[in-house]
């Protein structure tokens, strides 16, 4: 008997969801773009598998939690969509399908318990900066410990940076050239705070105010991600609110939070906010985005010695908002840098958001391969645009004995434009 996807029956994402199951037209050509198929070489762990397997399950002829071992393997790094010659918006399918079956999946009290911590902590900066100095404890218990809570431990880092307070407003050192308002994000705040002071001081030596909303919050994009949508609809409202309207643009300097606020349309699809966040998301832009558009004002210092860098793209930046030749362009631009490429490096590192929490082994072996290609490049430092990227990459190259120093792109231009002569 045939079926069909009837849009009606799942809700104000239903027609989206369908659209983007009927533009699949089984070719194949995602599985050589797809991480989890060059790890597990299954079919059901590509995104042609899995949107058959969505399929099945929106139509009601497979259990949704049959599907649900595949679905959760899937990083949503989006790898699929540069790839796919029909130009099939995936995005537009696994994050709305997540948010359609995720109360009714059965799952068991450790792994809720794990869901329940990182979303009661990682969005939230102070919760998260005291879990993390918590972490402590939960590793001198050791084997005490849930073995489903331990991959939590391990991430945790053994030092917090310390908090910084960013200025509401930071004016722009000589002739204003732009007002852009910043989102300081979540987890940034606490694992890399220095790169909102390097973003913030880039953009005003270059004649930008950069305004800081105190009422933001987090993007939503944990939420969205994890199939949570009434808690991201929440915070997506929270940051419609906040941001105002008297401003060139909303930077963001994370690449997973610059992804999820142009899907606030889909979070509030159906709702009184929809068209409020299908304007908001068209001023929504990465840092490097802006500054390339808009030129810098004048030419970082850089260093006089070659100073090679490899360039690695962040999945949410690259694949879901096409941005991948500004930063580029930004780093070659720094005197004495060398822009050098990573092998494959369209494949994930493995961070995507709390994949490294539900996905352990699979997250780690993605993240040993980037290492070893990032090593391989021969570079002194590695740049990307997403604090996840920034950690997993980090701890990887960490774990390899590797000297290679990780950089988010604005810190890199922030030290060369402080560089000694």
């Amino acid at each position: 008997m045939l079926h069909t996807i009837k849009p009606q029956e799942h809700g104000p994402l239903g027609e989206t969801m369908a659209q983007a199951v009927q533009a699949c037209v089984h070719c194949g050509f995602c599985l050589a773009a797809c991480p989890t198929y060059h790890e597990l070489g299954q079919e059901m762990d590509t995104p042609r598998g899995r949107i058959v397997l969505m399929k099945q399950v929106l139509e009601g002829t497979l259990p949704a939690a049959a599907a649900q071992p595949h679905i959760d393997r899937c990083l949503g790094c989006l790898a699929c969509e540069p790839a796919c010659p029909s130009g099939v918006p995936y995005r537009d399918l696994i994050s709305p399908y997540r948010a359609q079956v995720q109360s009714g999946l059965p799952r068991s009290w450790s792994e809720r318990l794990r869901r329940w911590l990182a979303a009661q902590t990682i969005p939230h900066p102070a919760r998260f900066r005291l879990a993390l100095r918590g972490a402590s404890l939960g590793r001198a218990l050791g084997a005490l410990v849930p073995a489903s809570l331990r991959p939590m431990l391990a991430l945790a880092p053994r030092q917090v940076p310390p908090a910084v307070t960013l200025p509401r407003v930071a004016p722009a050192q000589g002739e204003r050239r732009g007002r852009v308002a910043l989102l300081a994000g979540c987890a940034q705040q606490v694992l890399e705070p220095d790169i909102n002071v390097a973003t913030i001081a880039v953009l005003t030596r270059n004649g930008i105010e950069v305004v800081v909303p105190e009422a933001q919050g987090c993007c939503g994009g944990l939420a969205w991600h994890t199939g949570d949508l009434g808690a991201a609809q929440a915070m997506a409202r929270r940051n419609l609110a906040a941001f105002p309207a008297d401003v060139d643009a909303i930077l963001t300097n994370a690449a997973g939070c610059g992804s999820a606020m142009h899907e606030y349309h889909l979070i509030l699809k159906g709702t009184a906010d929809e068209a409020r966040a299908e304007a908001f998301r068209h001023r929504v832009m990465d840092v490097s985005v802006y500054l390339a558009r808009l030129g810098l004002r004048e030419p970082p210092r850089g260093w006089s010695t070659a100073r090679p860098v490899a360039y690695h793209d962040a999945c949410h930046l690259a694949n879901a908002q096409n941005v991948r030749g500004e930063p580029r362009g930004l780093l070659r631009g720094i005197p004495g840098v060398e822009v050098r490429e990573i092998a494959n490096g369209h494949l994930c590192c493995g961070s995507a958001g709390t994949y490294n929490l539900d996905q352990p082994a699979l997250a780690d072996s993605l993240g040993a391969q980037k290492a070893r290609a990032v090593m391989a490049t021969g570079a002194e430092w590695v740049a990307t645009g997403n604090i996840g990227c920034l950690t997993q990459v980090r701890s990887q190259l960490e774990k390899l004995g590797s000297p290679v120093r990780v950089r988010h792109t604005m810190q890199v231009l922030r030290d060369a434009y402080e560089a000694k002569p």
